[in-house]
């Protein structure tokens, strides 16, 4: 999910060297920055020790994908080139992402109820 995130960011950078000289400091930078959040998030939220810290990573490097959704709609709508190709890396990130987060967040729940049912019972929990 990482190398897919790492390589979206290569493309972005790609794509952004291509913009107008006006839009060095304006969408090009926004799109980078957003872009680059994706992928910092995602190792940032792995390293985390708790299933809360991963998923709150997770769900910061989520929006960050929906940031750059937009951005390409922009980019498209500009006329700045075709967005295609990067869209559909984007989708892919997205697609890994959300199955990840999923899986974090359905094991938490599963955990957080094997618990309460064992404390219901009053069995020890060490």
């Amino acid at each position: 999910m990482w190398q897919k995130a790492h390589a979206f960011v290569l493309e972005a950078y790609r794509r952004t060297a291509t913009f107008p000289k006006s839009e060095t400091y304006g969408l090009g930078l926004q799109m980078r920055r957003a872009a680059v959040s994706i992928p910092a998030n995602i190792a940032e939220g792995f390293r985390r020790r708790g299933q809360a810290d991963q998923a709150r990573f997770l769900n910061i490097a989520e929006g960050s994908v929906e940031e750059c959704r937009y951005f390409l709609i922009l980019v498209k709508d500009l006329g700045y080139g075709d967005a295609l190709a990067i869209s559909a890396a984007l989708e892919e990130v997205s697609r890994l992402l959300g199955a990840y987060t999923a899986a974090i967040l359905t094991s938490s729940i599963w955990l957080l109820t094997s618990i309460s049912r064992r404390d219901i019972k009053g069995e020890a929990l060490g």
